[in-house]
């Protein structure tokens, strides 16, 4: 199983008046994880474009756990679930010094330009999904 961790300080600007995390940069967060853990895996998100490739959100998920707040640092910790021919399924952890902040998951769809779907890029899939 792919996984990858980043750490995430949490900017003022990102906060309510509160001082809490504001329930929307969950989402930027999850999709910084997801940047990086594709990056760890020798892609980029604009070498795929590139190719005339686009990975789109079709589905997410947050389930909030715990308040964040500003200046806190999480942890961000992205699992690569699943892939299937046209799809990428991911589970997200963030946490604070161990305790669970949210989880979430997040199913990408593969598109061309034109939002036609499209079989992902070979080297997304490993070669048991590719036979799946």
């Amino acid at each position: 199983m792919v996984t990858g961790e980043i750490q995430i300080r949490v900017r003022y600007a990102e906060t309510d008046r509160m001082g809490l995390l504001h329930h929307a940069n969950y989402l930027v967060y999850f999709e910084q994880g997801r940047t990086e853990l594709l990056r760890a895996q020798g892609f980029t998100y604009r070498d795929i474009e590139d190719q005339g490739f686009y990975l789109v959100l079709t589905k997410v998920q947050v389930r909030y756990k715990s308040p964040a707040y500003y200046d806190d640092l999480l942890t961000l910790r992205t699992i690569l679930v699943r892939t299937t021919l046209v799809k990428i399924e991911h589970r997200y952890e963030l946490l604070r010094g161990g305790v669970l902040v949210a989880e979430g998951e997040t199913t990408l769809g593969c598109v061309d330009t034109g939002g036609k779907i499209q079989p992902l890029p070979d080297g997304l899939r490993s070669k048991d999904e590719i036979s799946n």
